[in-house]
């Protein structure tokens, strides 16, 4: 695991974005890009809260990303559940490109918001795959398969999105979920069916706010 010492503070401007995370500029005109067809967008779809809208390097960007300093180093698969907008899915896969090497797999059942990330993804020329499919179908976890990494922000309680999950961990995958204040009892909630090895981290975004580092994940046997 990489150190947990990053410090909250507001990021506003690609600038500051770009220093916090050790981005490139390439990256970085990516990401506008990115924030430019969100804008857009958000009048015909609701993307986004339209009160997040002016804050999308803070709000959104910038809490997808910092779960990339949490992944493997061997990571080579990433998928993401229910990206909608595309967070953290998008994101990270746009912060991977730098180096490449990686398979980043977004699944996401709403039709518009999938025609979304597809624009966002040829317009910055990131390699991604973006799957219209139900998260818990059959025919979408064959066609996944096992992740390195999976990752999901405001989706569902942990207790589910664990459920959801669990067809595409294998032993050594790694879960990385972006929670909010009521992260503990959910945690909590999920432990009754489930077992698994854990780490709640403060969120760099939000006060309240927890990344949920998660691992060896087996459901919990009866009796």
């Amino acid at each position: 695991m990489k150190q947990r010492d990053m410090a909250p503070a507001r990021i506003d401007t690609p600038e500051e974005f770009q220093r916090r995370f050790g981005i490139s500029r390439e990256t970085r005109e990516k990401l506008e890009t990115y924030a430019a067809l969100l804008k857009r967008w958000q009048k015909t779809i609701n993307l986004v809260a339209p009160s997040t809208l002016d804050e999308i390097w803070h709000r959104h960007f910038a809490d997808s990303a910092q779960l990339w300093r949490y992944r493997p180093e061997n990571a080579r698969t990433w998928l993401d559940l229910g990206s909608g907008a595309g967070f953290p899915g998008l994101v990270l896969a746009i912060m991977a490109s730098e180096t490449g090497g990686t398979r980043h797999i977004l699944v996401e059942s709403d039709s518009r918001k999938a025609a979304f990330l597809r624009e966002v993804a040829r317009e910055t020329r990131v390699a991604v795959d973006i799957l219209c499919m139900r998260i818990e179908n059959a025919e979408t976890h064959a066609k996944v398969g096992k992740a390195d990494c999976v990752t999901a922000r405001a989706l569902a309680p942990l207790s589910r999105l664990v459920e959801i999950a669990a067809p595409y961990f294998a032993s050594s995958t790694l879960g990385m979920f972006l929670k909010g204040r009521e992260v503990a009892t959910e945690v909590e909630n999920a432990a009754q069916d489930w077992q698994f090895a854990f780490e709640l981290i403060p969120s760099v975004t939000e006060e309240a706010g927890r990344v949920v580092l998660l691992k060896a994940l087996n459901p919990r046997m009866e009796g």
